[in-house]
């Protein structure tokens, strides 16, 4: 790790396991990502920037700052790449559809690039970069396509997020570590505020 001296003073990285809800407390009593970071996370009051639900793993950013989160999680401004697991048949009408949009009752889901990086028995596993974070953009973005050979919706049984801008997941499940004061340079410095 670097030295003290060398790290932000407003963000830092947890790789989230799932089973973690991502709230600074549940009601249920159910885990927590502040369970996975130091006490003072919680009372110097580290927010998380944007949200993994609880099935899903992967890079989670918080921050002090509310300009920097806000930015960060702005539609269009910082683009994010997941790798998932679809349970189904993942075809190249899929993938366009995908790219194009699907009409979800609210909202237009899509996604900015979907690639088939391998195949599993009917499982497909799939890089995809989203630049907008709708509630489980991706899983109700998959969910809405039928897999063509059995009729039934493709679901996303796995999903991870790899990357935020230009930042990349490079530490264990479960553990985190301040960015380095390059690292918060090179992700804010192409965002508009």
């Amino acid at each position: 790790m670097d030295t003290p001296t060398n790290n932000s003073k407003i963000l830092l990285a947890l790789n989230k396991p799932k089973g973690y809800l991502v709230t600074r407390s549940d009601d249920l009593g159910r885990k927590t990502v502040y369970d996975l970071l130091p006490q003072w996370a919680f009372d110097e009051g580290w927010m998380p920037v944007g949200r993994l639900d609880l099935e899903s793993k992967g890079l989670l950013l918080f921050t002090t700052d509310g300009k920097t989160g806000h930015v960060l999680t702005k539609p269009g401004n910082c683009v994010k790449i997941y790798e998932i697991w679809v349970r189904g048949h993942v075809t190249q009408e899929h993938i366009e559809q995908a790219l194009k949009g699907v009409k979800s009752r609210d909202d237009l889901l899509k996604a900015l690039v979907v690639e088939k990086i391998g195949v599993g028995g009917a499982k497909t596993r799939l890089r995809i970069q989203i630049n907008e974070g709708k509630n489980r953009h991706i899983r109700r973005l998959f969910g809405a396509l039928k897999d063509n050979k059995f009729g039934t919706p493709l679901k996303v049984l796995d999903l991870k997020r790899v990357s935020i801008g230009s930042l990349k997941l490079n530490i264990q499940s479960s553990e985190w570590r301040f960015l380095s004061l390059e690292e918060e340079k090179m992700l804010l410095q192409h965002l508009k505020g």
